[in-house]
């Protein structure tokens, strides 16, 4: 057996995968975010522990003789976070996540402090990445600053409570701004652009190598076994596409979660800066992959179904999808930078955006333009990408709708493939990365999952979702002078 802890943002994970691929048991607990300022974006790592507790009490509930026969634990994690910890290993200040925009100004002095920041990290410097939240720190919480020992992303400071050992691994290392992304390794120079040094990173492991060992007392508390090996693990998206089968060039995947990402993997490390391209090392050695990301996915639904009084999100994607084509044709356009945005804008301050509303709209209208509206942001995304040779595995919460998935099918116009086990996302690849770190081959480990649905783009939609699509990206043209600045 093999565990993969997932730390989302809404969620953290947990899942038990059998040698034989089956998921045997899966636990989930709830993660909630603090905005305590407008663009601040902020969560207690207490928080991610507690909720750690929670899901292998669960799984020890559910599950005793699967979890006893685990033989190694694999980490994936949302990305770009910021622990800051004292010399004495306390947490400073709560986290600063991957979705908060305060540090913008932050980013133009690191682009200008480091002009080569393009070549070095394969990344503009943007709000998400973790370089800027120091730089931010350092200008404006000058103590806590001065007593940072260590600074960790989100799930290697679970793995420091798992097992005290401090680490990272390539995947989710490359989104700090800190990382020589084709080097595989720290950069000197990025480093001390933000005021640090090595001294103050983990060390670097694959995503598919033993990274530590889990705590005694712990396998004990949980009723796992006494040495369990921890793989180094990866980022979210990273993980999300080995839990895919995503390893080789020209694969990919589009994942509705939280925030929205197309991914498709290279055998070379593959900068596109100038597009707001993220160029990230993959979680197996040699490997790279090129990603866009949007803020707002999954998220923006939740937004609607508050703002708007609808049940939950399934209400919502029921009533967009009960819009006939003259409805959609007429609903209003959803611009969704809820957070502001990362690609292909880099738009910190962009706002979301509802547009074109009459006396005739209805929820039903807005739930359509919300969900489209998201669609229409992944479809910028995919554009600036290589193009993927083969389907797109469609992973992520959002993917248990087949409405949508069909939806985006037809706005992206690339075939969308369903696997199973396509929502357990990232959680199912950190199982398989501690599967590799305990000695098995990526061809037998690394498959990938059965087909459930496959989703081909409907040609007779095309040009109507072209047309809109054209009007979304006009409308962001024409409001962007109008965002804050």
């Amino acid at each position: 057996m093999y565990l993969g802890l997932d730390l989302g943002t809404s969620e953290l994970k947990a899942l038990l995968l059998a040698d034989d691929h089956r998921i045997v048991g899966v636990a989930r607990a709830q993660l909630t975010v603090s905005r305590p300022r407008p663009l601040w974006s902020e969560q207690d790592p207490a928080q991610w522990w507690d909720a750690l507790e929670t899901v292998m009490q669960a799984l020890r509930a559910a599950h005793a003789g699967a979890l006893a026969q685990v033989r190694a634990i694999g980490l994936s994690g949302q990305m770009h976070g910021a622990v800051l910890l004292d010399p004495a290993h306390g947490v400073l200040r709560p986290a600063i996540l991957w979705n908060d925009g305060r540090s913008a100004a932050q980013c133009d002095e690191l682009a200008a402090a480091v002009p080569r920041l393009g070549e070095i990290a394969g990344n503009l410097a943007m709000p998400g990445f973790t370089a800027p939240k120091l730089l931010w720190v350092r200008g404006h919480e000058h103590e806590v600053f001065a007593r940072t020992a260590h600074v960790l992303l989100p799930k290697d400071w679970l793995r420091w409570r798992l097992s005290g050992e401090m680490a990272s691994d390539m995947s989710d290392a490359a989104g700090t701004l800190w990382l020589d992304v084709g080097a595989r390794d720290w950069s000197d120079e990025l480093l001390a652009a933000t005021g640090l040094t090595r001294a103050h990173m983990p060390r670097l492991v694959e995503g598919s190598a033993v990274s530590a060992m889990l705590s005694p007392a712990l396998a004990a508390r949980w009723g796992l076994g006494p040495q369990v090996a921890i793989a180094g693990g990866a980022g979210d998206n990273a993980a999300s596409a080995i839990g895919m089968g995503v390893v080789a060039a020209g694969q990919g995947f589009v994942s509705l979660g939280t925030s929205g990402v197309i991914f498709v993997a290279t055998d070379h490390f593959t900068p596109n800066p100038a597009q707001a391209v993220h160029a990230f090392c993959h979680a197996l050695p040699g490997r790279w992959h090129q990603m866009s990301v949007m803020l707002s996915a999954a998220s923006a639904l939740s937004w609607a179904v508050r703002a708007f009084g609808l049940a939950d999100e399934a209400a919502l994607l029921a009533a967009a999808a009960g819009l006939d084509a003259p409805a959609r044709a007429a609903a209003p356009l959803f611009l969704p930078y809820l957070s502001g945005e990362r690609s292909p804008h880099n738009d910190a301050q962009a706002q979301g955006t509802l547009f074109g509303l009459t006396h005739a709209h209805g929820p039903a209208d807005v739930a359509y333009a919300v969900v489209e509206g998201v669609s229409f942001g992944l479809r910028d995304g995919l554009g600036t990408l290589q193009p993927p040779q083969s389907d797109l595995a469609l992973v992520g919460g959002g993917a248990r709708s087949v409405w949508w998935a069909q939806l985006l099918a037809d706005i992206l116009e690339v075939p969308l493939a369903l696997g199973q086990g396509g929502e357990a996302g990232g959680a199912l690849g950190a199982a398989r990365l501690g599967w590799l770190a305990d000695g098995g081959s990526v061809e037998a480990v690394c498959p990938a999952p059965a087909l459930l649905q496959r989703f081909t783009p409907d040609v007779s939609q095309q040009a109507s979702h072209r047309a809109r699509h054209a009007r979304f990206q006009a409308l962001y043209r024409a409001l962007k002078p109008c965002f804050p600045r």
